[in-house]
């Protein structure tokens, strides 16, 4: 009985002392050009936009410029995303009919783009290492 009590207090006191993973917040800049965005537009960029921590946790800024395009009688709306990462910058533009098919795509773009700079890390580090030849 006593070894049990023992054997919990030690469990109990790892589980408390034990060091938590720091997480890093990615800055998020959010800018539009020559118009005013909504709050409900600039919360789904950030919601969006969040959500790329879990593909590559390292990420620096997060800058997103809105703009509107005036092609005949369609407005284009583009979106650019750049994520600043250590020792490069990455970049993905869509143009849609609406800010939010925009960015979805330039989402999907950067997901992309984040697996191959990790892919090129890991390579990187590889050969570093002395395997690579």
């Amino acid at each position: 009985m006593r070894k049990i009590m023992l054997e919990e207090l030690i469990h109990r006191a790892y589980v408390i002392y034990k060091p938590k993973k720091q997480s890093r917040i990615m800055n998020i800049n959010t800018t539009s050009i020559h118009f005013t965005a909504d709050q409900k537009l600039i919360n789904y960029i950030q919601k969006k936009t969040s959500k790329l921590d879990q593909f590559f946790d390292r990420i620096i800024d997060a800058h997103i410029y809105l703009k509107l395009e005036n092609s005949g009688q369609v407005r284009d709306k583009i979106v650019e995303l750049k994520l600043m990462v250590p020792g490069d910058t990455l970049m993905a533009t869509e143009v849609s009919k609406t800010f939010e098919a925009s960015l979805d795509a330039a989402v999907d773009n950067m997901k992309r783009q984040l697996n191959r700079y990790k892919e090129r890390l890991q390579t990187k580090s590889h050969f570093s290492d002395g395997l690579g030849t």
